[in-house]
């Protein structure tokens, strides 16, 4: 009995992790994409049953445990220090090409602002950008926020989907984009550096698939590879942030970066999991930032907790062009592209429809 148990425990671990290989968009299938880690860690637990049990069924359970943790392991391993870093550290100095940036899904119903803003003040970032901030938010913010950080869009919302961007450095022609959904925004600007280049900066959080908020990932996935499509037909040196309610290693990030060009800081230093904060075996990479090749980074941590279901980002990222060569930088193929195309189609259409 116990045998048989064990086998299906294990056979039930590997549906799911082959599930999350299923090119759909459902989000009780998409969600499979999301726990790699946590998969992974059940079934090396599993493992020494299968190992020491004579029952008849305990091959099958060995089998599928070691199935499950070879996939998962293939999936994550680039989010650790095992792997190579794709976006190379930065040598001392060069300050005025440098800029710091942190982002925090503020969760809406948390007031706890006083930490956050803290925080903010502690570290003194170059750039802050929330996420699920309303007009509560707003007023805090502003009031903490204005004479150190006086370059600003601001989006209080109501619905989870406010958004505001708060900058040292020199907005140039900032704007409000709705690019899936009429009631989820983004924001696009370019950012001037001390040194005097001008970057361009996206800060997104499309819908999440999941019940309640989207039956589908459709919508998320679209916002993600249209974004990725203009970064692709206008490769100026670029930084994209945000919560994008997907997590590093998912099939669509991870096509995001190829038709865009764009890399990931934590490739090769670790996962820098930012939700959930408040349930450490249920976490995962939520809140990112992705690079052109036109930079380096000095610095990526995750702060501390302040009430909000994310933990905030913080990286200091460094504008060097020259270094450029040195990133392996993504590129996609022409069928993925094609997909990337059709996709941010359907997302518009199918929203519209919805």
């Amino acid at each position: 009995m116990i045998s048989i148990l064990y086998a299906a425990l294990a056979l039930l671990l590997l549906v799911i992790t082959l599930a999350a290989r299923l090119r759909v968009t459902w989000w009780w299938i998409r969600i499979a994409e999301f726990p790699r880690v946590q998969l992974a860690s059940v079934a090396l637990l599993l493992l020494p049953i299968g190992a020491f049990s004579d029952g008849p069924w305990s091959w099958v359970g060995l089998s599928a445990c070691l199935l499950v943790v070879a996939i998962q392991l293939a999936y994550v391993l680039p989010w650790t220090p095992l792997w190579p870093v794709q976006v190379k550290a930065a040598e001392p100095g060069n300050d005025d090409r440098c800029l710091t940036l942190m982002i925090a899904n503020v969760l809406t119903p948390n007031r706890n602002a006083r930490d956050l803003i803290t925080q903010i003040h502690n570290h003194r970032p170059d750039i802050v950008l929330t996420l699920e901030s309303d007009g509560w938010w707003q007023e805090q913010l502003d009031a903490a926020l204005n004479h150190e950080w006086p370059h600003a869009v601001r989006i209080p919302l109501d619905n989870l989907y406010g958004m505001h961007l708060y900058s040292r450095l020199p907005l140039i022609s900032p704007r409000v984009e709705w690019l899936i959904q009429d009631d989820i925004p983004s924001i696009l600007a370019g950012v001037r550096l001390r040194c005097g280049d001008e970057i361009r900066f996206h800060a997104l959080h499309p819908r999440p698939p999941a019940p309640g908020e989207s039956k589908e990932s459709l919508w998320r996935d679209a916002e993600l590879l249209l974004v990725g499509r203009a970064i692709h037909a206008d490769p100026v040196p670029t930084l994209v942030a945000g919560d994008l309610n997907d997590v590093a290693w998912s099939r669509t990030t991870r096509l995001f970066c190829r038709v865009s060009g764009m890399l990931d800081p934590r490739r090769g230093r670790g996962m820098f999991s930012s939700f959930h904060a408040k349930y450490p075996l249920l976490r995962w990479p939520l809140d990112h930032v992705f690079t052109s090749e036109h930079f380096t980074l000095r610095e990526l941590k995750r702060l501390d907790g302040f009430g909000s279901d994310h933990f905030p980002i913080l990286s200091t990222l460094c504008f060097r062009p020259v270094r450029a060569d040195e990133h392996d930088t993504p590129d996609a193929e022409q069928a993925e592209h094609r997909e990337a195309r059709e996709t941010a189609r359907l997302g518009k259409v199918k929203e519209q429809q919805e």
